[in-house]
């Protein structure tokens, strides 16, 4: 039986659940009913033989320096965590495309989509991205509509808005990802 380890970090956004396995972060979610219960059947789908227990460990230690970084601003301090994301090879290609997303830049469905090779497939595109399991630190919350618009996120649009201008205030110029050259 595996063993998971969890903690709860608080954060400027609210309380985060965090969880790890002995390979790296596999899941970070917002602490609100409906984002827990979709945390529960991810982890019973793609841990099916797991226990998770309340204890923390030198990796969620690194994960709660690392969100304090981040929430701090203090940007150029954050180091790659290990991480152990399971999905769909789909998914698991999405949110390899977000952790391309540099700070303070956005990247629309469609344009994720088009690194594909699927022109035609944002709205899959976006099915992948709402299964993202490390919010934050894998960048969903980089991700907008065709028209620049805040569309749809785990922790709601006002969480996106906050982490998104947190962001630009230390990226020079807030500018789509698609303009990088």
């Amino acid at each position: 039986m595996e063993t998971l380890n969890h903690t709860l970090i608080p954060s400027e956004v609210g309380p985060l659940s965090a969880i790890v396995t002995h390979k790296g972060l596999c899941a970070l979610e917002f602490n609100r009913s409906d984002r827990q219960a979709m945390l529960r059947d991810r982890i019973s789908k793609w841990f099916p033989a797991s226990q998770i227990v309340e204890v923390s460990n030198p990796l969620l230690e690194r994960v709660r320096v690392w969100l304090e970084q981040y929430f701090a601003g203090r940007f150029h301090k954050l180091k790659p965590l290990p991480l152990d994301l399971r999905g769909t090879d789909f998914e698991r290609q999405i949110w390899d495309l977000l952790l391309d997303i540099p700070l303070g830049s956005t990247v629309t469905y469609g344009e994720l989509a088009q690194k594909l090779n699927r022109p035609n497939g944002a709205r899959a595109v976006g099915l992948a991205v709402g299964h993202n399991p490390v919010g934050i630190i894998v960048p969903c919350h980089r991700v907008v509509g065709r028209n620049g618009s805040l569309t749809g996120y785990g922790g709601g649009l006002d969480r996106k808005r906050w982490l998104l201008e947190h962001e630009c205030s230390a990226a020079p110029i807030f500018r789509s990802a698609s303009s990088r050259g």
